[in-house]
């Protein structure tokens, strides 16, 4: 008989470390359970102080992770790498931990295969067996999704002319400030791009961009455009008298902006925007000036510019059309979990 491996997802309160975690158990094409992480204050505890423990979860949490226990634990972030190491001591049963970004020192070998991406966490000795290296952090973004999404969002861009521009904006991180004076600098550059080819500019902010830079963008990038504005829900702010918003409890159009962009403009200061761009097959160009991104995130940007998948956003930028293979971390972790399973279990379909 054919043995059907249970596989949990860890899911906590933060965004990407869910999307990483979800898209890696979906590229494995097996059912998976997700189960639903929450933090009490002591969750800010390092690791090395609470150990293999559920420190730090809330008591619904807790009573989530009981028997029938899982095959396999699929999670990301330093919070979930406790859990996870506590679920493998506690099930009667070996389990198979995947941990994506680094889980920290202690406790590092009791995981089977640690994803960490190039970018991130150098090392100067190398890397434990346990540990692959991936270009970027795993996301959701296949053929199939991006296919619906185009599918989605078609017809309500249709009159805008190409090539469509996506300039997909990041903002704000704990390290490094994004002002208006470099929104309006990026707008700027995109609205020449449009111009030059004639074409128009799917415009999306994201939590971090700020009202300011929200403003000082749209006053950069006239119409013909389509904005989704983080910060008002996609809702036309009082001030603001032109350009085409999606309407209140539309849904979010990042996926379908990607999706049917001729060319992608994506700020350098999220990882994952920047992998993500990159899953599309089109010219994806960062917009990253110096000083404007951590060390880490620009070694990131070379890693993408040496293989292909993008190019540096130029100040004089003409609109050309050139393809790369799309990018998929996820996919390149979960041949490896796969591959993980089936020495497990050799009969598992």
């Amino acid at each position: 008989m054919s043995h059907l491996p249970l596989i949990w997802v860890l899911a906590d309160d933060r965004a990407g470390n869910v999307a990483q975690a979800v898209g890696v158990a979906e590229a494995l094409g097996r059912p998976f359970v997700i189960k639903g992480i929450r933090y009490t204050p002591l969750a800010r505890l390092p690791n090395v102080v609470t150990g293999a423990s559920l420190v730090g979860l809330t008591p619904e949490s807790r009573m989530a992770l009981a028997p029938p226990w899982p095959d396999v634990v699929i999670a990301a972030g330093r919070r979930t790498a406790p859990v996870a190491r506590w679920i493998k001591r506690s099930a009667e049963k070996p389990v198979t931990l995947v941990h994506l970004m680094n889980p920290g020192r202690r406790g590092a070998d009791e995981f089977d295969l640690i994803a960490i991406p190039r970018h991130d966490c150098v090392t100067t000795g190398g890397d434990a067996p346990n540990v692959q290296r991936t270009t970027g952090a795993a996301h959701r973004l296949t053929a199939a999704r991006l296919a619906s999404a185009a599918d989605a969002w078609a017809a309500r861009l249709a009159d805008l002319p190409r090539p469509r521009i996506a300039l997909i904006v990041g903002g704000v991180t704990h390290r490094k400030p994004f002002s208006a004076d470099l929104a309006a600098d990026l707008g700027r550059r995109v609205r020449r791009m449009a111009a030059a080819a004639g074409g128009s500019v799917l415009l999306a902010t994201s939590r971090r961009t700020g009202l300011a830079a929200e403003e000082a963008l749209l006053e950069a990038v006239p119409e013909p455009r389509w904005a989704f504005l983080w910060s008002q829900g996609g809702e036309r702010p009082p001030s603001i008298k032109s350009g085409a918003f999606t309407a209140p409890g539309d849904d979010n159009p990042y996926f379908g902006f990607l999706a049917l962009a001729d060319s992608i403009v994506v700020t350098g200061d999220s990882v994952s925007m920047c992998t993500e761009a990159c899953a599309t097959p089109g010219p994806v160009y960062i917009y990253a000036p110096e000083g404007m991104v951590a060390p880490k995130h620009a070694r990131l940007h070379l890693e993408l510019y040496a293989q292909g998948f993008a190019r540096p956003f130029a100040e004089e930028l003409r609109f050309k059309d050139w393809r790369h293979p799309p990018l998929n971390p996820a996919g390149d972790v979960a041949r490896a979990v796969d591959d993980l399973i089936r020495r497990r279990f050799p009969s598992s379909p």
